[in-house]
């Protein structure tokens, strides 16, 4: 099966196993965009050259299935049970009743009990607070406290980001000097946030007069900045950085560009 990334127009060949693992939602491994596998899925390519895959329509009500495979008889409906499930179910049926009751009964709650399940309940905290960690380091609200547990801790908070905050002053495209079927894009970006953000992700799109997608890049802060520590200390609030970028010529076509801060 092949699906298309809608963002670089990539195309990629897939299995089951991976379409079934997330409910459709893939990543692309050129771009990093999260995108719908199943509105491009396709099990055959059409002839070259090749633009874009045909997008399924979204239907209202799910299709209904007429071709059947295989039908289990009533016999083995307890195959698709869970195996603690199925033991359970034996030992009901042949456990008199007074035992079966037994069985049944809930244990006390005791002390232990209690502190195990609050031991839980903390660690599922845990577990969520650091998975939503980008969340709340970038909140405005959660962030000064945080900086004020981390300095009694001696410990060093990532920069903050607020793409929101980031203006585009000025952008420039030209041929490469050196470089044959390069491009030179510059940028001047401002910092309007009254605090210190890390140096964004760049999304360039080059675009023809009819506003097509042509091409499309992603820039990480290491690949339009050669100073390390530059990168490290962030760009201040207010100040201004010129960024520059290097891309493939995709020819004449291409009149347009576009800015994107992540």
């Amino acid at each position: 099966m092949y699906v298309q990334c809608p963002e670089c127009l990539t195309i990629f060949k897939l299995g089951g196993a991976e379409l079934a693992a997330a409910g459709g939602r893939v990543r692309c491994g050129h771009c990093a965009a999260g995108f719908d596998a199943l509105r491009t899925l396709t099990d055959q390519l059409p002839p070259e050259p090749i633009e874009y895959l045909d997008t399924h329509p979204a239907g209202e009500l799910p299709p209904q299935l007429d071709l059947p495979v295989f039908r289990p008889n009533p016999a083995q409906a307890m195959l698709f049970v869970a195996p603690a499930e199925r033991t359970l179910a034996a030992e009901r049926s042949t456990l008199p009743a007074f035992a079966a009751a037994r069985r049944r009964a809930r244990p006390p709650r005791t002390a232990r009990w209690l502190a195990g399940c609050a031991l839980l309940a903390l660690t599922l905290l845990g577990e969520v607070a650091w998975a939503e960690r980008a969340r709340w380091l970038d909140d405005a609200r959660t962030r000064p406290w945080l900086d004020a547990a981390c300095a009694r801790l001696g410990c060093t908070l990532p920069l903050r980001r607020d793409a929101s905050a980031l203006t585009l002053l000025s952008r420039d495209i030209r041929p490469h000097p050196s470089v044959e079927g390069a491009l030179i894009v510059s940028a001047t970006v401002r910092n309007d946030a009254d605090f210190a953000q890390a140096y964004p992700t760049v999304d360039i799109t080059l675009s023809d007069l009819d506003e097509k997608r042509i091409a499309m890049r992603r820039f990480m802060p290491r690949e339009y900045l050669g100073d390390t520590r530059g990168i490290e200390r962030g760009l201040a609030a207010g100040a201004s950085a010129a960024l520059v970028f290097e891309v493939a010529d995709p020819g004449r076509n291409a009149v347009a560009f576009e800015f994107k801060f992540e």
